[in-house]
């Protein structure tokens, strides 16, 4: 059976999926994928190099803010 965001088991119900992968240098780009829904991706073009931040409400899975904050630039 498929599970949300490509993992190997369903989470409980009342629980959200996620999904997190830092990526590999510029061989492969990190991504964020929540309840099944890609938050971040090289395909959506909206990561950056550094730490990729989504900010999801934890009671509607809501996508708040997605971001990058540059720790090589300061």
């Amino acid at each position: 059976p498929r599970h949300k965001c490509g993992n190997q088991k369903s989470c409980p119900q009342n629980y959200f999926a996620f999904k997190i992968i830092s990526g590999a240098a510029n061989v492969v780009g990190p991504s964020i994928c929540f309840d099944d829904m890609v938050l971040m991706s090289s395909v959506k073009n909206n990561i950056g190099r550094g730490l990729n931040i989504a900010l999801v409400n934890g009671t509607s899975g809501q996508l708040l803010k997605a971001d990058t904050f540059d720790m090589y630039s300061g």
